[in-house]
């Protein structure tokens, strides 16, 4: 990354202008739950300006009873809350090295906030999805054309699927972010957030919800948010779907200058998908040596959990290597290396 003074914005690392691509600087890391004002903010087209009083939720496709549902009647349904971490899937792109296309995004491009909602389940119970049903698109009323040879002409809305399991599972429908209405910038007035997932999927600005028999085969389903999957010799495109095991140091900064004989508080976040963070490492000698951290959260499901290490640093001046690492109730760890068939996307790999 440079060492450069990035452009902030309220705070925020400016990473495009149009479309709006906000980062957190993750130094701000300081406590569960992102203040909304820290939240980073990912766009592909221009924000919808959206009234609330005209808004309607259409949810139609292999269903017996199509509906639309506006702003009030989904305040009326029984509310839930749960915190989620959403993590954009290019998070750390910017560490890759050649350099690639692309948001260039450090360590910031991902938070953590209270959703209050509506469980999606309710609304297809509603509508009684018909059997063969297998997936359900969620499309946002964000759209434009995309600059790419591979998409398809005209204007184009941001749609995402998820498996009908997932769908009836923990997906919830937001209004409401760390208890305010949400701003604009994400998702007003309503999201999708998919618990365990990249945020591609917690389509923000939703207006349709369409069950569907079959695999949905939209651009950003199959040709942007995907990665080769390989079988035996045969590769194609899969979409992306759960978030990968990752921890990130957040203090010391890259390049930070620490006083040598001392002890430094060196502290960050794990996350995982469908598990829980079970153990973090650090590595102050660039991966020779590990030590395990101590958790200031308690480990959920789908979160982050906080970390922090009381570091002995050298008695003479260098530049030593920080590297961190979790596990999680799964098993899971983070590849030393990256894997090349992810092309752009779902950053885990030791840095």
């Amino acid at each position: 990354m440079s060492r450069d003074s990035p452009r902030l914005i309220d705070g925020k690392i400016v990473r495009g202008e149009d479309p709006l691509n906000l980062e957190m600087p993750f130094s701000a890391l300081d406590q569960f739950i992102t203040p909304i004002k820290s939240f980073y903010v990912r766009t592909h087209f221009p924000i919808p300006a959206i009234d609330r009083d005209e808004w309607w939720l259409h949810v139609e496709g292999e269903v017996e009873k199509p509906f639309a549902i506006n702003y009030e009647e989904l305040l009326e349904l029984e509310p839930l809350t749960i915190p989620a971490t959403l993590e954009c899937a290019g998070n750390n792109r910017n560490f890759l090295e050649p350099k690639v296309k692309g948001v260039q995004w450090g360590l910031g491009a991902v938070g953590t906030a209270n959703w209050t909602g509506v469980p999606l389940s309710i609304l297809l119970d509603r509508a009684g999805v018909k059997t063969g049903a297998c997936e359900v698109i969620l499309e946002g009323a964000d759209g434009g054309v995309v600059e790419n040879p591979k998409a398809p002409p005209g204007e184009l809305k941001f749609a995402r699927s998820v498996p009908l399991v997932k769908a009836n599972g923990d997906v919830l429908l937001a209004y409401k972010m760390n208890d305010v209405d949400l701003p604009p910038q994400h998702g007003f007035p309503l999201r999708a957030i998919v618990p365990g997932w990249y945020a591609m999927a917690s389509i923000k600005w939703l207006q349709r919800i369409i069950v569907t028999d079959r695999p949905f085969t939209g651009y950003y389903q199959t040709m942007d948010y995907a990665y080769w999957r390989k079988r035996g010799d045969i590769a194609e495109l899969a979409p992306l779907s759960e978030m990968q095991i990752k921890a990130e140091i957040a203090k010391p900064t890259q390049g930070e200058i620490v006083p040598a004989n001392s002890t430094f508080r060196a502290c960050g976040a794990a996350w995982t998908s469908d598990g829980e963070i079970t153990k973090v490492e650090l590595s102050t000698d660039g991966g020779r040596n590990w030590s395990e951290v101590t958790f200031i959260d308690k480990p959920i499901p789908n979160a982050w959990c906080r970390w922090e290490f009381d570091w002995h640093t050298p008695s003479k001046p260098g530049k030593p290597t920080l590297i961190a690492r979790a596990m999680d109730s799964k098993g899971r760890t983070q590849p030393i290396e990256r894997d090349p068939d992810r092309g752009t996307y779902m950053i885990n790999h030791l840095l």
